[in-house]
Formats: C-alpha cells, sequence, structure tokens
C-alpha cells in the first residue's frame, strides 16, 4: 500500500471519531544565538515529498468532512452567487486615447481584457481567457500597452501563483507577435515609443533585474541593463519618459528605504537619485522630466519635480509640499498630476499642475476608497475608481484639463445599503495610541453582546487599509453579524511614521493595536468573545496568528489565510528575504530576540484552548511558502479542544495572488462564512425556493 493510501485510510477511519488524520512528529532540535528549540514537523517543509502529499491529500478530506455537513451552506451559496455573479470591472488605462481594462460579466467565470476607442465608443473583448487558456484556473491580465495604444503586452497566470508568460498582441492586425517571454515573476513592464522593444522588471528569489528585450525577433535574447548588484533584499520597478529617452528604474530596500537610478538611454549613462536619503524615494516620468514622490523629511510624503538633464539634489523643485493628508498615490496624466490622499483612512482626490498650482480637490464622498487607472502624460484623462463597504465599484472620468469628473460604469450588485450603518471610531491601544477602526452593522443593533462580530487587519509593509466592498462581508452583514476593520500601525493610513511604529523592533504594536480592537468590541458591547472571529491574510495571517497566541480567550474563531507563521525561518524560503527589512531575520541576534517572542508557531503551548481556526492556502502560492500553514496546523491539530476544530483548507491550484474563476471565489467563500458563522452561532438565513 502506497504512503498516500495509508494516510488515507487512517484519516477516513478517524473521521467518524472527529479525530484529525495523523501528523507524526519527527522533532529537529536546534540552536540560535543560544537558545534551543525543537521544531516537531520540520518534515511538512518538503512540499513534494510523497508522505508531505499524503498528510496534504488527507487534511484536504478530513476538512470536507467538516465543513460540508454545516448548515446553511445553500443559503450561503445562493446569496453569494446573487452579489457575485455579477458584471464587474476595473479602472480603465488610457493609452492612445484608447481604454484598456478587464471585465468579468455575470455570465463569465474568468476575467478578460477590454478596450474601447474612447469613452464612449463600444466594448470590444481583445484576450478571453477561455480562448488562450483551457485551464479554469488560469487568468489573463494587462501587463503593458505601447503609449500609440496599438500594441499590449497581457500576462497569464496559472492558479494564484505570482508568475505569468507575457505575449504581445498588435491591436492593429488582431496578431500575436512571435516573441515572448517566459513565465516568471514580472513587477513592472514598458513598452517603447516604437514598439519594437519591451523594458521590464523581473523578481526571482535573488534579486531584481531589469531586461530590455527586441519584440521583432522572436530568437533575441533579453539585455540585462540593472540589477547585478542587488540581491534578495531589494525589490525594483520601471518607467519610461513621455519622449522615450529615459528609463527609470525605482529600488526598494524594503518598504522604509528607496531611491531612484535614471537611464539616458541615448548616451548611455546612469545617474542615481535620493539614495543617500533615509526615506522611500519613488519618482514617475512626465515628458524629460520626473515627479519624485518621497518620505524625506516629510513621512506623509511630498513630490519634487526634476529635470532629467540635471538631476543632483539642489536641482529638484518642490511642487507638492507634505499635509496633513497622507500622499499614498499619484499619476501623472494630461500635463497634470492627480494626488490620492487618505485622510483618516479613507480617500481624498486632488489634481494639481506640473508646478504644483491649481490645487483642485475632487469630489468624492467620505469613507470611501479611490483608486487611479493607469495614463500617459500626453492624454487628456484619467479614470477614478470609488468604492465603499456598502457600494461596489463605481468608475469616473477625470477630465485632467478642466477637472471635470464625470460618471463613466458603476457596478451593481443586490445589496440594500439603506439598512446599514457604517461608522468610524477610534479605541486606545495599548501604549495610548489612538487606532481608527470601522464598524459597519443593520442599523438598530442591540449593543448587548450577543452579536457575533468579525474584525479584519493587516498591520505591514506600509499597507493602507481602507473601505471596499466584499460579497462576503456584505453577506455576513445581512446575516446579522457587525463587521470591523483596522487601520493598526504598521500600514501607511498616516504616513511613514505609522509604518515604522508597526515594523521590526515594533511589530508587537500591530499585534497589541488588533487586540485593543477585539476588547473595545466586547467592552462597547457589540459582541463577546464566543461570538467574535478575526480574519487575516498574508502579513494578515501572521497578525492573526499571533493575537490567537497571546490572547486566545478573546476569539471564538480564527480565519489565517496564506499566512507567515513560523518567523524563525520564514526568511529561508521563496520571497521570504525581501521581507526581512520589514521584519528582521532571526539570523540576527538582535533581531532573533524580538522576533522568537512573537512567532506564531514557536509560542503555540499544548493545553491552552485556542479558538477554532481555518488555515487558508494552497500548492500555488509561490509568494508565502504553504509550509507554515501545514505546519502550523498539525501542531495545533494535536492539541485542539472539542468543539473548537483546526482545520486546513488546502487547494492544490490556488496560491496568493488573485484572478481564480468567481465558481472557485463563491465556493472559497461559502466555505469560509459556514466556518465563521458555524463557530460564532450566525445563523444563514434559508434559502429561497
Amino acid at each position: 500500500m502506497t504512503t498516500r493510501a495509508v494516510f488515507l485510510a487512517l484519516a477516513t477511519a478517524m473521521m467518524h471519531a472527529q479525530s484529525y488524520p495523523p501528523s507524526p512528529r519527527k522533532p529537529v532540535t536546534e540552536t540560535l544565538h543560544g537558545v534551543s528549540f525543537t521544531d516537531p514537523y520540520r518534515w511538512l517543509e518538503d512540499q513534494n515529498s510523497a508522505e508531505t502529499r499524503a498528510w496534504v491529500d488527507a487534511q484536504i478530506e478530513y476538512t470536507r468532512s467538516q465543513l460540508d455537513p454545516i448548515a446553511g451552506r445553500d443559503a450561503l451559496r445562493k446569496r453569494l452567487n446573487e452579489l457575485m455573479r455579477t458584471d464587474k470591472l476595473t479602472a480603465p488605462r488610457v493609452h492612445g486615447g484608447r481604454l484598456f481594462y478587464t471585465k468579468r460579466t455575470s455570465a463569465a467565470t474568468r476575467w478578460s481584457i477590454c478596450y474601447r476607442d474612447s469613452a464612449g465608443g463600444p466594448e470590444q473583448v481583445l484576450v478571453d481567457p477561455e480562448v488562450v487558456t483551457r485551464d479554469e484556473m488560469s487568468s489573463v491580465s494587462i501587463e503593458a500597452v505601447s503609449p500609440d495604444g496599438r500594441l499590449l503586452a497581457y500576462g497569464i497566470r496559472a492558479g494564484g501563483a505570482d508568475e505569468r508568460v507575457v505575449r504581445f498582441m498588435n491591436l492593429d492586425t488582431g496578431q500575436h507577435l512571435a516573441a515572448e517571454l517566459p513565465a516568471s515573476r514580472y513587477t513592472s513592464m514598458r513598452i517603447a515609443a516604437s514598439r519594437d522593444l519591451v523594458y521590464y522588471t523581473d523578481l526571482p528569489n535573488t534579486g531584481p533585474r531589469v531586461f530590455r528585450r527586441p519584440l521583432k525577433d522572436a530568437q533575441a535574447q533579453p539585455e540585462q541593463l540593472f540589477g547585478q548588484e542587488f540581491g534578495d533584499k531589494y525589490s525594483a520597478e520601471i518607467d519610461l519618459t513621455a519622449d522615450g529617452r529615459y528609463l527609470v528604474v525605482n529600488v526598494s530596500e524594503g518598504w522604509t528605504r528607496g531611491w531612484v537610478h535614471l537611464l539616458d538611454l541615448t548616451r548611455g549613462e546612469w545617474a542615481v537619485l535620493g539614495r543617500e536619503l533615509d526615506a522611500v524615494t519613488e519618482a514617475k516620468a512626465g515628458r524629460g522630466e520626473l515627479f519624485l514622490k518621497t518620505s524625506w523629511n516629510a513621512p506623509k510624503g511630498r513630490i519634487f519635480r526634476v529635470d532629467c538633464t540635471k538631476p543632483q539634489r539642489h536641482f529638484w523643485k518642490l511642487i507638492v509640499p507634505e499635509s496633513r493628508d497622507a500622499l499614498e498615490n499619484y499619476t501623472p496624466a494630461g500635463g497634470r498630476l492627480v494626488l490620492a490622499y487618505i485622510r483618516d483612512a479613507w480617500s481624498v482626490v486632488r489634481t494639481v499642475d506640473r508646478d504644483g498650482g491649481n490645487v483642485a480637490e475632487v469630489g468624492l464622498k467620505p469613507y470611501g476608497s479611490a483608486g487611479l487607472g493607469g495614463s500617459d502624460w500626453g492624454e487628456k484623462e484619467i479614470y477614478v475608481s470609488f468604492v465603499s463597504f456598502t457600494a461596489p465599484s463605481e468608475f469616473h472620468r477625470l477630465d485632467t484639463r478642466t477637472g471635470k469628473l464625470t460618471a463613466w460604469a458603476k457596478e451593481t450588485v443586490p445589496f440594500d445599503d439603506s439598512g446599514v450603518e457604517v461608522k468610524q471610531v477610534w479605541y486606545t491601544s495599548k501604549d495610548g495610541t489612538k487606532v481608527p477602526m470601522f464598524v459597519a452593522a443593520k442599523k438598530g443593533l442591540a449593543q448587548d453582546g450577543g452579536t457575533p462580530a468579525l474584525i479584519y487587519g493587516y498591520g505591514g509593509f506600509s499597507v493602507s487599509v481602507q473601505p471596499l466592498f466584499s460579497a462576503t462581508w456584505a453577506a455576513w452583514i445581512e446575516n446579522g453579524g457587525v463587521l470591523a476593520v483596522t487601520n493598526l500601525r504598521g500600514g501607511a493610513e498616516f504616513g511613514e511614521a505609522w509604518h515604522k511604529a508597526g515594523m521590526l523592533a515594533n511589530k508587537q504594536n500591530v499585534f497589541d493595536d488588533f487586540i485593543a480592537a477585539a476588547e473595545w468590541l466586547i467592552a462597547n458591547r457589540y459582541t463577546s468573545a464566543d461570538r467574535l472571529a478575526i480574519q487575516g491574510g498574508s502579513n494578515g495571517g501572521l497578525l492573526v496568528g499571533a493575537a490567537m497566541m497571546q490572547r486566545p480567550e478573546l476569539y471564538r474563531a480564527v480565519l489565517c489565510a496564506v499566512p507567515l507563521l513560523d518567523m524563525l525561518r520564514y526568511h529561508k524560503f521563496l520571497l521570504g528575504p525581501l521581507w526581512t527589512p520589514e521584519y528582521g531575520s532571526a539570523a540576527d541576534a538582535a533581531q532573533f530576540e524580538y522576533i522568537r517572542k512573537y512567532s506564531p508557531y514557536q509560542n503555540f503551548k499544548a493545553g491552552v484552548n485556542y479558538p477554532a481556526v481555518m488555515f487558508k492556502t494552497g500548492d500555488a502560492d509561490t509568494r508565502v511558502a504553504p509550509l507554515h500553514a501545514r505546519k502550523m496546523a498539525a501542531l495545533m491539530q494535536q492539541a485542539a479542544a472539542p468543539g473548537r476544530p483546526v482545520l486546513l483548507h488546502y487547494d492544490t491550484k490556488v496560491g496568493h495572488s488573485t484572478g481564480l474563476p468567481v465558481t472557485k471565489e463563491i465556493d472559497d467563500g461559502v466555505d469560509v462564512l459556514a466556518f465563521l458563522m458555524s463557530q460564532t452561532g450566525l445563523a444563514a438565513a434559508p434559502a429561497a425556493r
């Protein structure tokens, strides 16, 4: 009998007794900086071993045996189909006056790439995933468009992997070029105005690389232009000036330090901007000039205009000074800059001219999140998306010359927001810091401590958590639950100082902020500990993992997706080294001291009544190694309390990135809601017959 068959037979026999699949302990002891640790499940780090594969298969079957019988799944599936099987699209990017965007119709399962010749022109499908790939789990994405809008570069991604193949389509003929790029982790791409060259950045596990490749010769080899001096702690993205003369390379060392390399493509000469600054500095290109956004002496961000022929710092011209709002994003378009700010965790959009004058605020509603579509310096328009907790995305055309905002498209879902109240509250964290949190629930909620609640958080990598519409969150609220979305330190809601307050040796602040959110909801009788669930993914998976280890009595259920959990070893796998400037590394003695205090895997204690937990991951995650979830599930299952299941929701074709078919999103949404609702006592409304 094969190893897999043995595992499955054992698991099947034990399911009926509500026992977990066997997870043999094979202790490995090592000493780091004089401290010894024993890891009983290091064998699960080998994703491709026969033993691991058999264990994963057994876990998948066990998880299904626990999730499938949960009452209310039919009602949840019906409702999620209604909420998710709708027309959806992304903010258009404008090139050559044409609009390029992705769209998924209510009848489709996957997103297609579409374009229009103008804002009011007919929609045409350029790339249908059903045509270019037979794999239902694959997706397509826009990678780049030539400035004249006549050549499209698009990616094909398998499952949720970061890597994708890139193909090129001539829009005049509808034909593909013979040249294509092999599957890799591309982070940015630009097509030259001549349409015969493509510049791109690749991020292998060894560090960022910038290449130039001719497109007319299918056999041509890419030429590496940049990156050989940078290792696996760095990343890079590129841009091209509108005149095609300069290549901009934005280099980042983690998320707190960055600078710009500028290549004069005519002369072959490099210049470096801002490397001496202890700041996050990046550039976007105009015509012969750069717009340099930096946190240098301005933690909430400001912008300088830089003449490419005089890139030295004493020639920089300040055009957008630091303001009370945090500058999150900006796009040069139509000879102006469109600026997206964060004000108390919601969006404000302004426009300025190239000298910083003629400031105009774009009218948007509060408590929403704005996104800027791509555009080129010579275009006259840009598209702005807007989304809130109670309404899906709407899209507006912004005329950069006049500042006029015109409604262009709007997603519609069968969700009645008239009965929902969203408010922002401020609570006090452990060290006295005031932290904001959005709370959404049905109007007239009885604050008697009996309502199930769900808290979401992230807290890291300068990521701002702003309002968004989620079908699963909408269903949670409709069924009577409270949704709380926190704005923890580690994000950029209040600029770089807020970010730095939640990284490296300050990482415990993030967990304290999250724990304080749970305590506030309980103290204010929105919920109680036996009705409270928490949710986070990726860095947010680390967040809820640490919160679960540190204060297990506060929560009834935990959804921990694509997580980092063994923080003493995370830096040894996949993109782990890239994140060491954010977390630190156990290889460093000083950093080891604070990492080991919060690393969830090393802080698990047998005999503690932990919440029910579902770890969610898959083989195709090429960003955060699935080994974290495998090891933690095995560890916690061995000491799980009755009625507090530890489940591993594992998919062999799913990874970290987006683009999954809506059928899979619905399946996963049903599983997530069924798990959280069954644990917190939130009943799903019966499905209509």
